[in-house]
């Protein structure tokens, strides 16, 4: 059977290394991400890898990628970004900005996917929560939780698995996606993923795991 894999922030970070790996794994991936040359390097000597230049807060041009792909069984959604500022310092602009990106971005992708998964009755559903540092990107962390929740309360028992992981800025990416894989075995409601539980915060400053600088 023919598998699709989704993968958005696929130019480097978490998401270059899930589609890597959803390839590896004979998937076919779609490889989304603004950054062209990122993806291409995501994609270097993988033939099961399409890549996909889309800006994930413009739901049009998401809507149409998911289009091209057909049926999605796997959706690795690690496109964001996560600056670390205090909240009373960060400038309205960038905290406009992570919120488009990391809360209207992960609505975009659901809208676009997950209406499919469940009239088929079947898929997986895999959204990133980012380093709950300080500012405007620990709120996004924040709601990007509470928005999976709130899709298991409104879908589940409707053959979808939803899983949120929580993203640390320090767990390397490998072993999240070890932990995330790990995750899939677990009754479907049990939904978030925590790879680096008890590990300390993203230090300011510092880039995080989920992807080496902002990307879409």
């Amino acid at each position: 059977m023919r598998r699709t894999a989704l993968v958005t922030g696929a130019a480097g970070g978490i998401g270059a290394l899930a589609a890597r790996r959803l390839a590896a794994a004979a998937w076919d991936v779609v490889a989304v991400d603004a950054d062209e040359a990122g993806l291409k390097e995501t994609a270097l000597r993988s033939p099961n890898t399409h890549v996909r230049t889309c800006d994930i807060t413009d739901p049009g041009a998401l809507a149409d990628v998911v289009a091209m792909a057909g049926p999605v069984h796997r959706v690795v959604h690690a496109a964001a970004t996560a600056p670390a500022a205090p909240a009373l310092d960060q400038p309205l602009s960038e905290i406009e900005r992570v919120l488009r990106m990391d809360v209207l971005g992960a609505v975009h992708v659901v809208r676009a996917v997950l209406p499919g998964m469940l009239e088929r009755g079947s898929g997986e559903l895999v959204l990133c929560a980012g380093p709950a540092a300080t500012g405007a990107a620990a709120a996004a962390s924040g709601a990007v939780a509470a928005y999976t929740a709130a899709l298991w309360r409104e879908h589940g028992g409707r053959g979808v698995t939803l899983r949120c992981v929580h993203l640390d800025g320090e767990t390397p990416p490998r072993r999240v996606l070890d932990a995330l894989d790990r995750s899939l075995a677990r009754p479907p409601g049990d939904l978030h993923v925590r790879p680096g539980r008890g590990r300390p915060h993203l230090p300011r400053g510092r880039r995080s795991a989920l992807n080496p600088g902002p990307t879409e």
